[in-house]
């Protein structure tokens, strides 16, 4: 069982800066290096969408082109614990972010939701303009 918490959401202004994390706590004997993560978002109107995953060991990361350059996907395996630093945040970034697990395939990481087993209650960010 792995249960995920995510924090640091908030109101912040167009061209700021967030950062959210993401705490797991897992039942022996899983591990948190057993699992690639993600974050995705709902927008208000949309279905909920893939942003960026980090691959288990935190050395393979990819990004969804509307987030590319603007935010860092990154680890803590020790802490068990994800971040997503974002930065130069648009209004149009205004949505319920999820962390979210699944078990790990090897070195790269996932970007297909249906293959995330575990999911966290969502944190909201919303920009103003």
């Amino acid at each position: 069982m792995v249960a995920l918490e995510e924090s640091g959401g908030g109101l912040v202004q167009a061209g700021g800066s967030l950062k959210l994390s993401c705490t797991a706590s897992l039942t022996s004997p899983m591990n948190f290096d057993d699992y690639s993560m993600g974050w995705f978002r709902h927008i208000p109107g949309k279905q909920r969408g893939w942003v960026s995953c980090i691959s288990w060991s935190g050395k393979f990361t990819n990004y969804a082109d509307s987030v590319k350059d603007r935010f860092t996907i990154a680890r803590d395996n020790d802490l068990n614990k994800l971040y997503l630093q974002m930065n130069s945040l648009k209004f149009e970034d205004t949505a319920v972010y999820y962390c979210a697990a699944a078990p790990s395939n090897g070195a790269d990481c996932e970007i297909t939701e249906r293959r995330y087993d575990y999911w966290g209650q969502g944190t909201q960010v919303t920009v103003s303009s």
